[in-house]
């Protein structure tokens, strides 16, 4: 870890008061700790957008009766081999599946897939939850 800096800011009463509420709802130890929070929060986002390397994970619902569905599915994620990382499959109900995909890679291509997948006839929800890989929080 890098070496500790001690900065001042200035906020209004009102957006203070706020941000405390906010401490205390989320359980932070410090200010400080919730402000690392938020400029990490802030910090991914940019390397979302630049194109930086994520990890996280595509989310699917969908009905496993939809002919060819399963396999549609299976074959989009041997072709991003080099992103998945790995799939855990779980049965929701008698007609419906989730299915988790820990992915890693440039987020632009971790979105393609995800969109990919997302955009099968049959997958009724897909989200997608990217986090940085961490390389560049410290």
């Amino acid at each position: 870890m890098s070496k500790l800096v001690r900065f001042g800011i200035s906020l209004g009463e009102d957006l203070l008061s706020r941000f405390d509420k906010l401490v205390a709802q989320r359980k932070y130890s410090s200010r400080s700790e919730a402000f690392r929070d938020l400029i990490r929060a802030a910090l991914v986002e940019e390397e979302w957008k630049e194109g930086g390397e994520v990890a996280g994970a595509i989310t699917l619902v969908y009905d496993h009766h939809r002919k060819d569905l399963v396999n549609r599915l299976a074959d989009i994620q041997h072709d991003a081999h080099g992103l998945v990382v790995s799939t855990q499959h779980i049965h929701l109900d008698h007609d419906h599946c989730l299915e988790i995909i820990a992915v890693r890679g440039r987020a632009q291509r971790v979105r393609l897939l995800a969109d990919s997948l997302r955009s099968v006839k049959g997958v009724l929800q897909g989200t997608i939850s990217m986090a940085s890989t961490g390389k560049k929080l410290d």
